[in-house]
C-alpha cells in the first residue's frame, strides 16, 4: 500500500524513485564547484558553476520530497492504525493482539471485562483468571498458526465452554479472538437436576455440575474413579461410586466438539426402581430416548428421540415401525431383552425416513415398571459411522476385484499371445486367396478385441505398465477430434477450448487418448436426441490442499480436462459408484460397465486425479487433473520404424520364458527373421546357458514374472558378466514399479502381451541396431 498522495505528478513520482541517489547528485554539485574555484574566469567556469548548481538544487528538491512523502505516510500510517483500533474496540467479542512471545500489545474492551487483561502484561497471565494453566494450550495453537496462518480449539474452562481462536497477523503478532460457546454455558450445566460431566481426550474429567458433584460426593478427575467396576459402558446400568455405596446409574453419552463428550447419569434405573409417573428426566435429557413395553410398543419418547427418528409424534407406533435392518425379528430381540436373557449389547438398525439415510445405534436396558418389565432405548446418530464402514467395503471390494482382474488379465494375455501368435505364423503360409484366409483373419480379429478388454481390465486393477512420454494436451486432443467427430454422430455438437498457455503433462498418450475417448462416449450415451459436449482444458494452480471424494490434491501447477454434456445427469445415490467395475446405468447389451473404472485406473496410474459432478437433467462433468511437467520436454526414445522386409537379423537371441506356448511361438518367430535362438523355460536355466564363456549373445528377451528369480533378478546378474547384450522385457503386466526397476537396467526396452510376429522381430532388430 502506497501511503503517499498519487496526485503527486510524475516529477514528484521521480523524485521519490531517484530518493537514494540524492546523496550521489549532492556530491557530484561539490565536485563542480571546486572544479569552477580551481579554473580561471572564463566560459567554462561559469558552464561547470551552472551545472554544479542545477545539480545540487536537484538533490535539495530529491531529499525535500522525500521527506514530505515520509510525514505524509506516517500521518496516513497513524490514521490506519487509529481505525484500526477503533474497529478492534467496537468488537462485542474479546479480542487480544499479542506479540510471538505472548506480550499483550493491545485488548478491547470485551477482553478487558472478560480476562481482566488490563491487569495483565501476557496473554497466558490474562486467560489464568478463567484457566488453570493456558500455557501449553496457547503455545501449541500458536504452532499451528505459525504453519497454517490460523488455529481454532473449544476448550471447557472454569467460566464454562470457550472457543479460541488465532490468526497470524505480520511477521511478529497474532490477533486472538475468545468467543462465549452458546451451546454450552455454566448456567446450562449447572442448571441441569440430572448429574451431568464432560469429558476430554483420554478420558479426563473437564467439568461436573452440581448434581454430578452431590451424587458422586466429590470432584473426580479421571473417569474410573467414577466407576465400581470400570470401564464405564454408554448405553447401559453402570455401578457408580458415592459415598453411600455403589448406585446403578443408566448412563448416556452426547458427543461434543473438539473431541468432548458430555455423559449423563440416571440413577435408581433397577428393577422395582420406577413408578410409573417417575420418568420426568427423559424430557431433561438431550439424548435420544425411547421408553418400550416388552412387546416393543413406544410409550414414552423425548424431543431429540423424535427428531432422530424424524416424526413429530410416535403415538401407537412400535419400534419395529420406526425401525429396520436388524438381520432378526425386532420383536424376539425385544422379548429377549426384557426377559433378560442374553447380554447387553448395541445394535446398528436403519430409521425408517424417506427424507434422508439415517443409522442409529441401539442399546436396551431393561427396569421394571408396577412389577413390569420395560425397556429403555438409548438412541445414537451411527449414519457417519456406518457410512465410513460401507467406504471401507467398498474399498476392500474394489481391491478384491483388482487384484483378482489384474490376476485373470495376466494369464489371459499370455495365452492371447499364444493364440494370436500362432495365427500370425498361419497366415504367413495363406495369402488372400486361400479358403482359410478369412478364418484366419476372424481368429486374429476376435483375439485384438480380446487383448482390448484385458487391457482395460488391467487399467482398472492399475497394473498395466505404462510408457509415459511428455504431451501436450492441445496436440492430443487436435489429433483426436476426427475421431472423436465420428464416435459422437451427428446430432451432437462436440467443441474445444484450451488455454493459450497450457502446460505439458507427462503421461502414456494412447491410454490418455482411451480415457477421453470413454468420457466422450459416455456424454454421448446421456445425451441420447443431441446436444453439445464441450472439452475445456486450463492451467490450475492450488495454493492449499483439495479434499474432495475421499482424495487429497496437494498444492501445485496441474493441468485440468473437462468433459462437460447436458444430457440427463446421474442420480445422487449413483454418482459415488460410476468408477465401480461392471457398474452401468446403461441398458443390458449396451455397455460393459468397465469404462469409466478403466479410466479411473488409467488417470490414477498417471498419478493424476478423477472427478465427477452432475445433476440430474442438467447434465455431467468429469474433470481431469494431471500434474504439470517442469521438465525438459522431450518424449519417449523410439528407434526407426522398420518395414516387415527390413525385420531380417543375424544376431543370437536368449530367449527366456515359463510359458511353453509363448516361448514356442516367439522361438519359431525369431528364428523364422533369421534370428538365432537359445530358449531357456526358467531364470535358473538362462543363467546356466550364460555359463558357457565362449558363447556369444547378442539380445536377452524375457519375460518379467516368472517362479523363482523374476526377470530383472536375473539379467542383472547376466550383465554383470555380459555387458554388451541389449534386453527385451515382454509380460502380460508388470507391477507400477516395474517401470523404476526397468530404468535401473540399460539398453533395456518393454514389450507388453499380446504382441504379433512383426511386433516382437521388430523390437529385437531395433535392439540389435
Amino acid at each position: 500500500m502506497a501511503f503517499f498522495p498519487q496526485s503527486g505528478g510524475q516529477f514528484q513520482q521521480a523524485a521519490l524513485r531517484l530518493g537514494p541517489r540524492a546523496g550521489i547528485l549532492g556530491l557530484a554539485a561539490v565536485l563542480f564547484a571546486v572544479t569552477a574555484l580551481l579554473l580561471p574566469p572564463g566560459q567554462g567556469q561559469r558552464l561547470l558553476w551552472l551545472v554544479g548548481a542545477t545539480l545540487g538544487f536537484a538533490a535539495l528538491w530529491i531529499v525535500m520530497i522525500n521527506a514530505r512523502s515520509k510525514q505524509r505516510a506516517a500521518g496516513q500510517r497513524q490514521v490506519v492504525t487509529g481505525l484500526a483500533q477503533e474497529m478492534l474496540e467496537a468488537d462485542p467479542v474479546p479480542l487480544v493482539l499479542a506479540e510471538v512471545e505472548g506480550r499483550l500489545v493491545h485488548a478491547n474492551a470485551a477482553a478487558r471485562r472478560l480476562l481482566a487483561a488490563d491487569r495483565a502484561t501476557t496473554l497466558a497471565g490474562a486467560l489464568r483468571e478463567v484457566m488453570a494453566n493456558p500455557g501449553p494450550i496457547l503455545f501449541r495453537m500458536e504452532t499451528r498458526a505459525l504453519a497454517k496462518g490460523a488455529s481454532v480449539e473449544d476448550l471447557v474452562t472454569r467460566g464454562g465452554h470457550l472457543r479460541i481462536s488465532v490468526h497470524r497477523s505480520g511477521a511478529d503478532h497474532f490477533l486472538w479472538r475468545i468467543e462465549t460457546s452458546t451451546e454450552h454455558t455454566p448456567r446450562d450445566a449447572e442448571a441441569q437436576t440430572l448429574p451431568m460431566l464432560t469429558l476430554g481426550r483420554r478420558d479426563a474429567v473437564l467439568f461436573m455440575n452440581a448434581a454430578a458433584r452431590d451424587l458422586v460426593g466429590e470432584r473426580v478427575r479421571t473417569l474410573d474413579r467414577l466407576c465400581v467396576t470400570p470401564p464405564l459402558r454408554p448405553g447401559e446400568v453402570n455401578d457408580i461410586a458415592t459415598p453411600d455405596g455403589p448406585a446403578p446409574c443408566l448412563v448416556v453419552v452426547r458427543e461434543g466438539t473438539a473431541g468432548r463428550r458430555e455423559i449423563f447419569l440416571l440413577p435408581g434405573v433397577e428393577e422395582g426402581a420406577r413408578a410409573p409417573d417417575g420418568w420426568t428426566f427423559f424430557d431433561a435429557l438431550p439424548v435420544p430416548l425411547l421408553k418400550l413395553s416388552a412387546q416393543g410398543l413406544i410409550q414414552l419418547s423425548n424431543r431429540p428421540a423424535r427428531e432422530l427418528l424424524g416424526l413429530e409424534s410416535v403415538a401407537d407406533l412400535s419400534l419395529g415401525d420406526t425401525l429396520e435392518g436388524l438381520g432378526r425379528s425386532i420383536t424376539d430381540w425385544l422379548g429377549d431383552a426384557a426377559a433378560g436373557r442374553g447380554t447387553v449389547h448395541a445394535e446398528f438398525l436403519r430409521v425408517r425416513r424417506e427424507d434422508r439415510e439415517v443409522f442409529v445405534q441401539v442399546t436396551l436396558n431393561r427396569t421394571m415398571e408396577a412389577e413390569e418389565p420395560v425397556l429403555i432405548a438409548v438412541l445414537s446418530d451411527a449414519t457417519e459411522l456406518k457410512t465410513l464402514e460401507a467406504q471401507f467395503v467398498q474399498s476392500q471390494k474394489m481391491q478384491a476385484i483388482g487384484q483378482l482382474a489384474g490376476g485373470v488379465a495376466h494369464d489371459f494375455n499370455n495365452l492371447l499371445t499364444a493364440i494370436s501368435g500362432h495365427c500370425d505364423l498361419l497366415l504367413l503360409r495363406h495369402d488372400q486367396g486361400d479358403p482359410d484366409f478369412g478364418d484366419l483373419m476372424q481368429i486374429n480379429q476376435n483375439a485384438n478385441r480380446a487383448a482390448a478388454l484385458v487391457s482395460q481390465l488391467l487399467a482398472y486393477s492399475r497394473k498395466q505398465t505404462l510408457r509415459p512420454e511428455v504431451i501436450d494436451l492441445r496436440d492430443t486432443l487436435a489429433d483426436l477430434t476426427h475421431l472423436l467427430n465420428r464416435l459422437v454422430g451427428e446430432k451432437i455438437a462436440l467443441s474445444l477450448s484450451h488455454d493459450p498457455t497450457l502446460a505439458a503433462i507427462r503421461a502414456d498418450k494412447r491410454q490418455l487418448e482411451q480415457v477421453l475417448m470413454n468420457l466422450v462416449v459416455n456424454s454421448r450415451d446421456a445425451m441420447p436426441t443431441g446436444g453439445d459436449i464441450r472439452i475445456v482444458t486450463q492451467n490450475v494452480t492450488l495454493t492449499e490442499p483439495l479434499c474432495r471424494d475421499r482424495a487429497v490434491v496437494q498444492p501445485g501447477r496441474y493441468v485440468s480436462v473437462q468433459v462437460i454434456d447436458e444430457g440427463a445427469g446421474i442420480a445422487p445415490d449413483k454418482l459415488q459408484k460410476v468408477f465401480e467395475p461392471f457398474f452401468t446405468t446403461k441398458r443390458l447389451g449396451e455397455g460393459t460397465g468397465l469404462g469409466l473404472s478403466t479410466a479411473y485406473g488409467i488417470v490414477k496410474q498417471t498419478g493424476g486425479f478423477i472427478f465427477v459432478d452432475s445433476t440430474p437433467g442438467e447434465g455431467t462433468c468429469f474433470q481431469l487433473l494431471f500434474p504439470a511437467y517442469a521438465g525438459e520436454e522431450r518424449g519417449p526414445h523410439e528407434g526407426p520404424r522398420l518395414a516387415p522386409s527390413e525385420t531380417r537379423g543375424s544376431g543370437v537371441v536368449l530367449l527366456v520364458e515359463d510359458e511353453a506356448p509363448v516361448r514356442a511361438f516367439a522361438s519359431r518367430a525369431l528364428q523364422l527373421r533369421g534370428f538365432t535362438v537359445l530358449e531357456a523355460e526358467s531364470a535358473e536355466d538362462a543363467l546356466e546357458i550364460l555359463d558357457d564363456a565362449d558363447l556369444h549373445v547378442d539380445v536377452f528377451v524375457t519375460d518379467v514374472v516368472m517362479p523363482g528369480i523374476d526377470g530383472p533378478g536375473w539379467v542383472r546378474q547376466a550383465l554383470t558378466r555380459r555387458p554388451a547384450a541389449r534386453v527385451v522385457f515382454m509380460s502380460g503386466y508388470a507391477e507400477e514399479t516395474f517401470g523404476d526397476r526397468q530404468a535401473c537396467i540399460p539398453q533395456s526396452v518393454f514389450l507388453p502381451k499380446p504382441f504379433s510376429l512383426n511386433e516382437l522381430t521388430e523390437t529385437v532388430q531395433r535392439q540389435l541396431m
